[in-house]
């Protein structure tokens, strides 16, 4: 596999120029909103509609997506990598451990934005969105996520 430079500033640039719907789920969204966590990955929740426009917006920085569109469709995910792992979920839909669906539709409509950088802005789901995503799988790292998901938002309503 092929190393690339990778410039993060300039990755989500690319993603907010594509106009994909696309929601940063996982630690690197607990890293935008402060939280103490480490990760190596970037994991995103899509439209199913945005497939090959992502696809294309990161091709530039050398990353080939695992599965066609077809294929990511049809299991729901796939991946985008070289160098950096981009996990992308492309699901309608998803039921947590406990049985609640969770729709893009839904979270996509209550995102909230942050400015990464200079002209640059990602999408998240809220917080009371990215505590489902993460009883998606409910990993012992996904309960301390949780956790410190949970403190944040008792800050926030203070």
């Amino acid at each position: 596999m092929e190393h690339f430079e990778f410039d993060e500033v300039e990755f989500f640039r690319a993603v907010q120029a594509s106009e994909v719907r696309a929601l940063l789920i996982g630690r690197r969204a607990l890293v935008a909103l402060g939280l103490p966590v480490l990760t190596a990955d970037y994991d995103f929740w899509i439209h199913i509609d945005d497939i090959q426009a992502l696809n294309g917006a990161l091709e530039p920085f050398g990353l080939t997506p695992t599965r066609s569109s077809q294929e990511a469709r049809r299991t729901g995910r796939y991946v985008l990598e070289n160098g950096e792992m981009v996990d992308v979920l492309v699901a309608r839909s998803v039921p947590t451990v406990d049985g609640v669906t969770v729709a893009f539709d839904d979270v996509w409509k209550r995102r909230q934005e942050l400015d990464l950088a200079a002209g640059v802005r990602i999408s998240l789901p809220s917080l009371d969105d990215l505590i489902a995503t993460k009883r998606f799988a409910a990993r012992p790292k996904d309960l301390e996520d949780i956790r410190l998901l949970e403190i944040l938002r008792s800050e926030v309503e203070e």
